[in-house]
């Protein structure tokens, strides 16, 4: 003769199960797409660049190179292809803009622009 023994389950607490439920929604919130304005390319660039930046030194004349908006464009125009990134490194004290263009082609290429003197 066969018994069969009813197993003690404890019964699972609501507390826990509502805050495991509470940090999942919360969790899939924070994945959520970000509006296309935080990927504002131009925006970045122009908080990045001295250029911008407000204070007592942006009142040097920049005679002797491109600003890096000025770069950008120069090469815009030159390739016709489409700015995915740019910045500006200083390299033997010179600004330097390094601009990476999509071509037409679907090649990333890097074309190098020197700025003023530091």
């Amino acid at each position: 003769m066969t018994r069969f023994v009813a197993i003690d389950r404890t019964s699972y607490d609501t507390w826990h199960m509502r805050m495991l439920l509470t940090l999942l929604i919360l969790t899939s919130a924070a994945c959520l797409p970000q509006p296309a304005s935080a990927f504002d390319l131009e925006e970045v660039l122009k908080e990045q660049h001295v250029q911008y930046q407000v204070g007592a030194d942006n009142r040097v004349v920049q005679s002797d190179g491109m600003t890096l908006s000025q770069a950008i464009e120069s090469v815009r125009r030159r390739t016709g292809g489409k700015v995915v990134s740019a910045e500006t490194r200083v390299q033997g004290g010179r600004e330097v803009h390094h601009i990476k263009v999509l071509t037409t082609d679907g090649k990333v290429k890097t074309h190098k622009v020197n700025g003023r003197r530091r």
